[in-house]
């Protein structure tokens, strides 16, 4: 038996650790040293015996809720509550073991549980157990050692140049038009055009500066939160029809405030419902953005979708990745390659037929017809 002092109690009592080691005296010499060592470097040397579910109960109230947004905090519980808990949740937070949780991931993808929400699964805990570690509560972070299945890639949703001129025809026939014209031209992120405020727009210089996203609250209501990356406090160039568009949503929308009088309220918002509120994403979805896909027999993509349009329609017509990396608020222009490889091969080929004329004095045979493709988004069709 080994025992290591490890301080007093709260009654001024010794306390000590107490080890049986099944060895020899040398292994026994082995712990104790390993023991002191870390007793004299600060950490926990004594196991925690308290349950995951109380450990993680705890992380997520001192350390989660005040580092994410709530909508990402209630992501976090939920994923816990629903995948992590109901099997793991009652085992010392010092005994959890790779091998507990492996055998619980390779569970739920048995089940059917994408590899996507596995992997999600999976970064929340160890973030939680990383926390656990930097409390002196774990030597060693379990999940570490723990290997998750990979995430097939999707084909890429977007509209293709004539399917995009589509769209944008019908768009312009419904109230909140304008918001799909600068979704599908720009490449914001929803959280982002609808959080998009009146001095956030320069039609002098015809561009939008994103300073902010919208987030949706539990429960209900909304708040203002910061934006996804640093790289996403950005400033984007609008077409200049986009630019029209935007005036005559704002003389619109005037019309709407003195029309609801008392009802309305300010919160200086570029795109609001009848009563100045922010516009609600599932409704927007649900009630504009499905009716026009139906009604045109365009495919039925997601709101997101019209990020992707625009960014897939940029590089086909020749624009440089680091341009749409910037315009997209991406963190490299790495991500946007990667996202995006779909479009490569096309810029290849022209890149190609570009050098090659060059090479051989001739005019180049550009097969993606990159100067027509430009002007998607920015002239209104016949």
């Amino acid at each position: 038996m080994v025992r290591v002092y490890i301080g007093r109690d709260d009654a001024g009592k010794r306390s000590y650790l107490n080890q049986t080691i099944h060895g020899t005296k040398k292994d026994a010499q082995a712990w104790l040293t390993s023991k002191l060592r870390d007793r004299d470097m600060g950490a926990a040397i004594e196991p925690a015996t308290m349950p995951l579910n109380d450990y993680l109960d705890k992380w997520l109230e001192t350390v989660a809720k005040a580092k994410v947004r709530p909508k990402t905090f209630t992501g976090y519980g939920y994923v816990l509550a629903r995948y992590v808990r109901p099997e793991l949740g009652r085992r010392p937070l010092a005994k959890l073991t790779p091998l507990e949780i492996q055998t619980l991931y390779n569970r739920l993808k048995e089940g059917g549980l994408s590899p996507r929400t596995i992997q999600y699964t999976n970064m929340i805990l160890k973030q939680g157990l990383r926390q656990a570690v930097r409390w002196r509560l774990l030597f060693h972070n379990p999940c570490e050692d723990v290997k998750v299945p990979r995430q097939e890639r999707k084909e890429m949703q977007a509209f293709d140049p004539s399917q995009a001129r589509r769209f944008l025809a019908a768009a312009r026939e419904d109230r909140h038009g304008v918001v799909f014209e600068l979704a599908l031209t720009s490449g914001l992120r929803p959280s982002e055009y609808l959080a998009l405020k009146w001095p956030d727009f320069d039609p002098a210089r015809g561009t939008v500066s994103v300073n902010r996203s919208i987030d949706l609250l539990p429960g209900g209501g909304w708040q203002f939160a910061e934006n996804k990356t640093g790289r996403s406090r950005r400033t984007v160039k609008l077409h200049s029809n986009v630019v029209a568009s935007l005036l005559e949503w704002k003389r619109r929308q005037e019309a709407d405030r003195e029309q609801a009088d008392e009802k309305w309220t300010e919160h200086g918002l570029m795109f609001t419902n009848e009563t100045g509120g922010p516009v609600d994403r599932h409704n927007l979805v649900s009630r504009h953005f499905r009716p026009i896909l139906k009604a045109t027999g365009l495919p039925a993509i997601r709101l997101y979708d019209l990020r992707h349009t625009a960014a897939t329609l940029a590089l086909s017509a020749g624009v440089p990745a680091k341009v749409v990396s910037e315009m997209l608020g991406h963190a490299s222009v790495m991500l946007t390659l990667d996202t995006y490889s779909h479009v490569l091969p096309h810029m290849q080929d022209d890149a190609a037929a570009k050098v090659e004329a060059l090479l051989m004095g001739e005019e180049p045979h550009i097969g993606t017809q990159a100067g027509k493709r430009h002007t998607i988004g920015t002239q209104r069709p016949n």
